[in-house]
């Protein structure tokens, strides 16, 4: 059975974006491609083992094993070194990208202190979307007392639409809170 995100999509939402941006051909209503999730992490230079825990998170939220990235060059002031281990990523398609979607936008953002909606201005002039989140502990699957420590993430949403207007148009139809200002 296909995503419940996915559904709604192909049979909602595409045929509204066609009608709206007037495309001639539903090959050009934009879509989404792929989501991003990283952990950039430099106290990973000191302790290898918060690697492995923010690992474990990423798997559990994302549902996929996480790739740890390494540095590109050396960093004196960050005493980092070329290779070293800073960070993790998941990269996700198809029906595991619909499935977090879901869940990002009906279960945790509106678990999130205080939340006002996401701003407007995280698109990158080609329609893709970046959302930094503040804790992962937002996620009802982390479990509250097997977190060692509190770490941020950044979720790119990356989409086929050619600007910001249709970008934000297809994740405002998918239900991105927005806010109003």
């Amino acid at each position: 059975m296909a995503p419940r995100l996915k559904e709604r999509y192909r049979q909602e939402l595409a045929p509204t974006l066609m009608q709206e941006f007037s495309y001639a051909s539903p090959m050009q209503v934009p879509r989404v491609d792929k989501v991003v999730v990283n952990i950039g992490m430099g106290e990973a230079v000191q302790n290898a083992k918060s690697l492995d825990a923010a690992s474990e998170d990423l798997a559990t939220i994302t549902g996929q094993k996480a790739v740890i990235t390494r540095a590109k060059r050396s960093i004196a002031n960050f005493k980092i070194r070329e290779g070293n281990s800073i960070g993790l990523m998941v990269t996700m398609r198809g029906d595991r990208m619909w499935e977090f979607l879901d869940r990002l936008l009906n279960a945790a953002l509106p678990r999130i202190r205080d939340f006002r909606g996401v701003s407007t201005k995280a698109f990158d002039g080609r329609g893709n979307f970046s959302l930094g989140i503040r804790e992962q502990l937002i996620f009802p699957e982390i479990e509250y007392d097997k977190v060692d420590r509190v770490r941020g993430m950044q979720v790119n949403i990356i989409t086929t639409a050619t600007n910001d207007e249709e970008g934000k148009r297809l994740l405002e139809l998918l239900g991105m809170p927005f806010s109003r200002g």
